[in-house]
């Protein structure tokens, strides 16, 4: 069985929506996914350098973004299940200081199987979409 927002399902079906889950990103995350990632680049910390390059804040990097709609999408059937994920970067997740900023995600099933579903994922963060033609296709157990 699958779970989907607290419920059990065995069964997908194209149109079908997917409960959005709720990802809180603030500059602590940004900088330990720096430290990990090893990518230190000052767009994503330093707020000075990020608005001298014409961005209105230090933004969240678009790889973390993209790792939460792998989060969202690994919830469905587990992480080992996710076959493929891609997306596009369309805006940027603005992360002011001393705020914590909401990145919400949803699916909708674009194809259902017995073993495999495709899935459409949105990405907002203040009703902005940061994330285009984002999809996964998830093995089902």
């Amino acid at each position: 069985m699958v779970h989907i927002g607290g419920s059990r399902m065995s069964n997908f079906e194209s149109g079908q929506e997917i409960a959005p889950q709720t990802f809180i990103i603030n500059r602590e995350l940004l900088v330990g996914y720096a430290n990990a990632s090893g990518d230190q680049n000052p767009i994503h910390q330093d707020e000075e350098f990020a608005k001298s390059v014409g961005l209105e804040n230090v933004i969240a990097h678009g790889m973390f973004t993209m790792a939460l709609a792998g989060r969202f999408a690994s919830s469905i059937a587990g992480s080992a299940a996710v076959k493929e994920l891609s997306a596009r970067f369309v805006k940027p997740v603005v992360v002011p200081a001393d705020a914590d900023v909401e990145l919400i995600v949803s699916g909708r099933v674009l194809e259902g199987g017995a073993d495999l579903i495709k899935i459409e994922i949105t990405a907002t963060c203040n009703d902005v979409k940061v994330l285009g033609m984002a999809k996964a296709v998830i093995a089902l157990p």
